[in-house]
């Protein structure tokens, strides 16, 4: 009956040229009935599938099931990434024939890179990461991660400043220059700009603007000659919880706080776009671009799929993005073409300059690689117990300078102290012969803790000013250094913790040990220290002398920092300190093995 009524209403629309017999028209009719069938059951069945085959043939159009290209992008680019991607869907582009689907969501470049890392990328056919140096760090550990492609868009990493702030700042900063922001940084330069400037940066290990940064800073450093203890006195200062922001909004945000400093901070030039589009502040965040010229953020295209069709999708993607259509929402939304021309929106922003900025080449990967060590390691908190000599001879004079021994070596301790964030633990030992009782050399005057712990009312901090200050030298006291300096030793690698570097300072007027009773002898406390030293676990010893007797004991002063991978120094002004912890600063970033 089906068969019938079909065909009848075929005959209903359809003349023959010659009637057919009516045999001849039913055998006719199951000829024209079974292909037709098949193909209504097959429309049936695979749905909008089958609508697009038979429509393919009509328009010419792509068919067939989709191939999906799943794309992940730093959250700055990811909406223009998306227009992009909804007009490329739209096009219908035809890939083996089939039809290339786009979808693009965010994903932080520094989280999609640490799933790498920990073995569990994140499902992806394509990645735009905010900068290659998040690949060329990868690549550094592992050469299977793929290169990085093409740039899709630039942006220039710059200063940034409230624009309320600004004329105050050429003032007293100059014109904006990484070598400027070294030295309102660098924690020993306290004469320096930074008296009224407050640098501010993002998180290396979290933000490829702010690892940017410090790669320009540190290469123009090195080109200009200036000492590494100065780019490590600003990395100092820079590491500590109140200059180091995680979030670019963040950072942005706080330029506006009032304060005795003037904030200046570090950002790419399209968040400061962003932002004063987005949060429209009452004074604008304004670019300051740097006269050495600056890195860009350049937002590479990496393919992960190692599917051939996939690998074609994301290939025909990529050749879109640098359509001109492309470029032109990029630039809409304060982005720069990979050739450096801005568009509308950066031209009419206030402080916006249309010309980019010099482009300094990104370094290498293994340099890159240790900066972000460099940046790690001195971010780690500091564990330091101080052994402060108060023998007789530290009550002699220090000629020229007024002072006695004990008066400049206390000094110089206050003074080492202010370079230390408040997150750190110190602590205070006293050493002479016999301090504590018959064969005792050391007493423990403040016990190793955070600085801003209470201690009976009073925070660790200012007990261990006062102490120093008050400290006096025990007139018959000799020295008793080497027992001291192994009951200390055995403590910090007893308590060590591997989130801080555990130190050793003695402060002496490098006399040497001087225990008439005996004790453990200049031999003794050497192989004592080189068996307990550990390279996994290192507590190294410091040493800082100062007086007319220091020069002589500073052979033995060298074996013994020697022998913890640590260092001794002879100081010949209080102030030198200063260079003289930088430098112990500086070490810390190759122990063990300086």
């Amino acid at each position: 009956m089906g068969g019938r009524h079909r065909t009848d209403e075929l005959e209903d629309g359809y003349t023959p040229y010659k009637e057919p017999q009516p045999r001849r028209r039913r055998g006719g009719r199951g000829k024209v009935l079974v292909p037709l069938a098949g193909s209504v059951a097959l429309a049936v069945l695979l749905g909008v599938a089958a609508f697009v085959v038979i429509n393919r043939d009509r328009d010419g159009g792509c068919a067939g099931e989709a191939i999906p290209l799943r794309i992940t992008a730093s959250p700055d680019i990811q909406p223009a990434l998306s227009q992009i991607a909804e007009r490329f869907n739209k096009a219908a582009h035809d890939v083996e024939g089939r039809c290339a689907t786009v979808t693009v969501t965010k994903g932080v470049s520094a989280a999609v890179a640490s799933s790498f890392s920990g073995g569990k990328a994140v499902a992806m056919d394509m990645w735009v990461p905010d900068s290659k140096l998040w690949v060329t760090n990868l690549r550094a550990k592992n050469q299977e991660v793929p290169e990085a492609g093409a740039s899709v868009a630039h942006s220039p990493i710059v200063m940034v400043a409230s624009g309320s702030v600004v004329p105050n700042l050429k003032k007293s900063f100059g014109e904006a220059s990484w070598g400027g922001m070294i030295n309102a940084a660098n924690v020993a330069n306290v004469d320096g700009p930074g008296r009224k400037v407050r640098v501010l940066v993002l998180d290396p290990s979290l933000n490829a603007a702010g690892l940017g940064a410090l790669l320009a800073a540190a290469g123009v450093a090195t080109a200009s000659g200036a000492g590494e203890e100065q780019l490590v006195g600003a990395l100092k200062s820079l590491s500590g919880s109140t200059s180091t922001v995680r979030d670019q909004d963040a950072l942005l945000s706080s330029l506006g706080v009032q304060g005795s400093k003037a904030p200046l901070g570090i950002s790419s030039e399209q968040g400061i776009w962003a932002f004063n589009k987005a949060k429209k502040p009452e004074v604008p965040a304004v670019p300051l671009y740097p006269a050495e010229g600056t890195i860009n953020l350049d937002y590479p295209v990496v393919v992960i799929s190692k599917d051939a069709t996939v690998r074609k999708a994301a290939e025909a993607f990529r050749k879109e993005l640098g359509s001109e259509a492309s470029r032109k929402t990029l630039q809409d939304q304060g982005f720069r073409t990979p050739d450096g021309k801005g568009g509308k929106a950066i031209s009419a922003s206030a402080g916006f300059q249309a010309k980019a900025p010099q482009a300094i080449e990104p370094p290498d990967g293994k340099t890159v690689a240790r900066m972000a060590q460099t940046w790690s390691r001195i971010k780690l908190g500091s564990r330091l117990l101080t052994l402060l000599d108060v023998s007789g001879t530290m009550a002699l004079p220090v000629p020229g300078t007024g002072l006695t021994r004990m008066q400049a070596i206390t000094r110089i301790a206050v003074e080492g102290m202010k370079l230390f964030p408040v997150k750190s633990e110190l602590g205070l030992w006293e050493f002479s012969t016999h301090l504590n009782g018959r064969g005792v050399d050391y007493r423990e005057t403040v016990p190793v803790g955070p600085l801003t712990q209470d201690l009976n009312g009073a925070l660790r901090r200012d007990v261990l000013n006062q102490k120093l200050i008050t400290t006096r030298a025990r007139s018959t006291g000799d020295t008793g250094l080497n027992d001291t300096l192994a009951a200390a030793y055995k403590q910090m690698t007893d308590e060590y913790q591997s989130d801080k570097i555990n130190t050793v300072l003695i402060l002496t007027d490098g006399a040497g040990n001087d225990d008439p009773d005996g004790g453990i002898t200049n031999r003794q406390i050497l192989k004592r220290l080189k068996d307990q030293f550990d390279p996994e676990k290192p507590v190294s010893v410091l040493i800082i002398a100062f007086g007319p007797d220091a020069p002589k004991g500073k052979r033995q002063m060298d074996a013994l920092a020697k022998a913890t991978a640590g260092d001794a120094y002879i100081a010949k002004d209080i102030l030198e300190v200063r260079k003289f912890f930088l430098e112990g600063m500086k070490r810390r970033l190759c122990a063990p093995n300086c």
